[in-house]
């Protein structure tokens, strides 16, 4: 199980981290790259609002990817199946990568951009696609801290993204085009090390109705001692579903009977995507510089975000299975609320007293640690747990979906919130993390040990009311 959590992390959210980080070290150098090729193609200068929006399309082309790998992920699951999606995923993440690496020697920028593009795609089906599998291999005894691999993958792809980024590395003037190419080591390792695994036995005998390669694949996962409590738990699912087919994602807005389970990921994803982390990353290197730490040595000192975002992944895959997933989550909502009225207080008053600057940087690491012991890494778990098997890849692609828009639109918008309300734009996050934190507590049972239709039970009552 471990190792399976491994093959489909290292082409999956790994790639969506990754990705989301590498894209920070050569800005510089593809500034320049860009000024080269327009001033060697038309024989003038770039004007610096063209070169300001040619870059703004290369970093948020990522996320217009995105959005398109999240509503087919989920269709891909279906079709191909949860190990045959990630295995075709692959190939979409190599494709970018050579069109990326030889943008620089060809001279052509446009390759920059649907490298990008094409690399969002196949992020976008990974985060959709890794959780489903992840979901439906575990026990539930395990589920929680196997499904936390989405999240371990997907911080360790930024931290290592931070890592390689470095100009001592590949973030360098004349490594940068390999920089950006070098995301088809991960597709190339998945593509080695995932078809020794097997197929999703909830996918092989609910969707395929395929027992005997369900029953060979959980012995593999769960030993053949204690695969037949696996096997019963699935058949008593498939059973409940009468052969129901696989819903499509607008069917799912219409069923009442997940009504409460749908709007539980909208917002639990939207809140997610908007909850100031965004905005803790925009004023690291603001309030590291306040600290008294030097332009140079910054990168090395972002570094430990990443270390922070990745330790609580780890730490928070540790307890999901014995505190539960409602403790967590809710928890770190209400410490990214404490820590938002930190930061508002000691960046108002900054310039007053020499330690205050510290106290800023402590309130970063803090919410990073908040985050990622929570809302980070149970968001993406709790979606695997609230649908039953016909549900559920639908769900993940509306998920994904809202992810991905929240994602682009908090971009799009975050330097006007910030530029309006300086550091009181902490305050709007306050407010966000409240909601969703009361919103969990009244909504969302614990799923903590309970099978998909036990979980399905528990909201009966908020979905049909008392009868």
């Amino acid at each position: 199980l471990f190792l399976a959590v491994c093959a489909v992390g290292i082409g999956g959210t790994f790639q969506y981290g990754y990705n989301v980080s590498i894209i920070n070290a050569p800005t510089q150098h593809i500034h320049k790259f860009l000024n080269e090729t327009w001033t060697s193609r038309y024989h003038k200068e770039l004007n610096p609002d063209l070169l300001t929006f040619l870059w703004s399309v290369i970093a948020s082309i990522f996320s217009l990817g995105g959005l398109c790998g999240a509503l087919i992920g989920g269709s891909m699951a279906i079709r191909l199946g949860r190990k045959g999606a990630l295995l075709m995923n692959n190939i979409i993440a190599i494709l970018a990568s050579i069109l990326m690496g030889i943008s620089f020697p060809t001279g052509l920028f446009e390759l920059l951009i649907a490298g990008r593009f094409l690399i969002g795609i196949n992020s976008g089906i990974g985060i959709c696609v890794q959780p489903l599998y992840i979901g439906e291999v575990a026990p539930k005894h395990l589920r929680g801290g196997l499904a936390m691999g989405t999240s371990i993958f997907l911080t360790g792809g930024i931290l290592t993204g931070q890592i390689i980024g470095l100009r001592e590395l590949l973030g360098g003037e004349k490594y940068w085009p390999l920089l950006l190419s070098s995301s088809c080591v991960p597709a190339f390792a998945q593509l080695l090390f995932l078809p020794w695994f097997p197929e999703s036995p909830r996918y092989l005998l609910i969707d395929r109705g395929d027992e005997l390669s369900c029953a060979k694949a959980l012995k593999r996962f769960h030993g053949s001692s204690e695969y037949r409590r696996e096997m019963e738990d699935i058949q008593r699912e498939c059973f409940a579903l009468d052969g129901e087919k696989p819903k499509k994602p607008w069917q799912l807005f219409i069923d009442r009977g997940v009504r409460w389970q749908l709007i539980t990921v909208i917002v639990m994803t939207m809140g997610q995507q908007l909850s100031g982390i965004n905005a803790i990353y925009f004023y690291a290197t603001y309030i590291f510089e306040q600290a008294g730490i030097s332009a140079e040595k910054i990168p090395y000192v972002t570094l430990g975000t990443g270390a922070c975002e990745c330790l609580t992944a780890l730490s928070c895959g540790l307890l999901i299975d014995y505190v539960g997933r409602r403790y967590l989550i809710i928890g770190g909502y209400l410490l990214m609320t404490l820590w938002c009225t930190v930061l508002t207080f000691s960046l108002t008053y900054q310039e007053l007293y020499s330690w205050v600057p510290y106290v800023s940087m402590m309130s970063i690491f803090a919410f990073i640690l908040s985050f990622g012991l929570g809302p980070g890494g149970i968001t993406n778990t709790l979606t695997a747990e609230l649908f039953v098997q016909s549900s559920r890849p639908a769900a993940y692609m509306i998920g994904g979906t809202v992810s991905w828009i929240s994602f682009f639109t908090i971009g799009m918008l975050f330097p006007f919130i910030v530029n309006g309300l300086k550091q009181y734009c902490f305050l709007v996050f306050l407010l966000e993390c409240s909601f969703v934190a009361a919103f969990i507590f009244l909504v969302i049972p614990e799923t903590k040990n309970k099978s998909f239709l036990e979980i399905k039970k528990e909201f009966h009552k908020l979905n049909f009311g008392r009868n």
